[in-house]
């Protein structure tokens, strides 16, 4: 099984302009993926997402590498407590936004799993569990942005 990328693709009958909003502003963003969110969508700016409550959830450190609207949003993730996120250290998830049919195609793609120099054993189960998060989390995306678009 190739463990490099995962990539996933969905439509949603909304504008760019309100889909980059969805997957780059922390306040959307907790409405479909992590339950908590937390930094500015501007290149460089670090920041950290939260699973589950307080006392039992994963938070995860954020680094915003690409911000250009409407079309491009990226950040790398899942690197060491106050390390550098870098090619060599860190996942990078990138939405790609795409005007169709009066629409938006978002492209996720989630990248460095075999440069973190992972055992075969920890690169499986982290490839697995993105892949089943991401499976769980962009349907979501589409719900919220449907919601959202019906009540504006």
């Amino acid at each position: 099984m190739e463990h490099g990328s995962i990539e996933r693709e969905i439509h949603v009958d909304a504008p760019p302009e309100v889909v980059f909003e969805v997957v780059s502003r922390p306040e959307h963003i907790r409405e479909w993926w992590p339950d908590e969110a937390s930094f500015e969508p501007t290149a460089g700016a670090a920041g950290e997402i939260r699973f589950g409550d307080g006392a039992t959830g994963k938070v995860e450190a954020l680094t915003v590498v690409a911000v250009e609207p409407p079309r491009l949003f990226s950040f790398r993730w899942v690197y060491e407590d106050g390390a550098m996120p870098t090619r060599d250290s860190s996942l990078l998830v990138t939405f790609e936004l795409f005007e169709v049919d009066g629409g938006t195609t978002v492209r996720l793609t989630e990248t460095g799993f075999r440069e973190r120099g992972w055992e075969v054993a920890q690169l499986e189960a982290a490839y697995q569990d993105h892949v089943r998060g991401w499976d769980f989390f962009v349907p979501r995306l589409g719900e919220y942005v449907a919601r959202l678009v019906a009540t504006s």
